[in-house]
């Protein structure tokens, strides 16, 4: 009795097998073709799609050069009226420059012409205190000569003095001896 116990359960798990091996192969097969089916309609719907996008996007180009083509067209008026315009510009800013340059032009010779002015008054104030010292200084000169002649006299005499001081002292010393 223990036997039953052993081959009735084997016996079925041998049946489930058999039955499970063969539900799976079909079961494989059948997914197998699901997919495939799926695949196959999302290429066709993918090759539609780029169909579609072809046409559509000759469509697109070609309104694209109608566009283009009308937006050149309004591009190039307005290019001519901006260029126009900043010509325009450009000699009103020109004569604006030319004519600061001119007014700045003028404060640098009129302030130029302040300062020279101021330094020629500067240089004949120096001139006038120059004259008035090269005065002084020739006088003080001619001064300083005659006091140096003074001054060498003077000490002429006083060596003179020293000599005769120092001979009658030779003398008053010989005649004491």
């Amino acid at each position: 009795m223990k036997k039953v116990y052993v081959i009735f359960p084997a016996l079925a798990l041998l049946l489930f097998f058999g039955y499970w091996w063969s539900y799976n192969k079909q079961y494989e097969a059948d997914k197998l073709a699901a997919e495939e089916a799926k695949r196959q309609a999302l290429i066709d719907k993918r090759e539609q799609e780029a169909r579609d996008r072809e046409t559509a996007i000759k469509q697109a180009l070609e309104k694209q050069a109608e566009q283009r083509a009308e937006r050149e067209d309004r591009e190039a008026k307005r290019q001519a009226e901006r260029e126009e315009r900043q010509a325009a510009k450009e000699a009103r800013d020109k004569a604006d420059r030319e004519r600061q340059k001119l007014k700045r032009q003028l404060e640098l010779l009129t302030q130029d012409v302040e300062k020279e002015a101021e330094a020629v008054t500067k240089l004949e104030e120096r001139k006038k205190f120059l004259v008035a010292e090269e005065a002084f200084l020739r006088t003080y000169v001619t001064k300083a000569e005659a006091n140096q002649s003074a001054l060498t006299q003077v000490i002429q005499k006083i060596a003179d003095a020293e000599a005769a001081r120092a001979k009658a002292a030779a003398e008053a010393a010989k005649q004491k001896s």
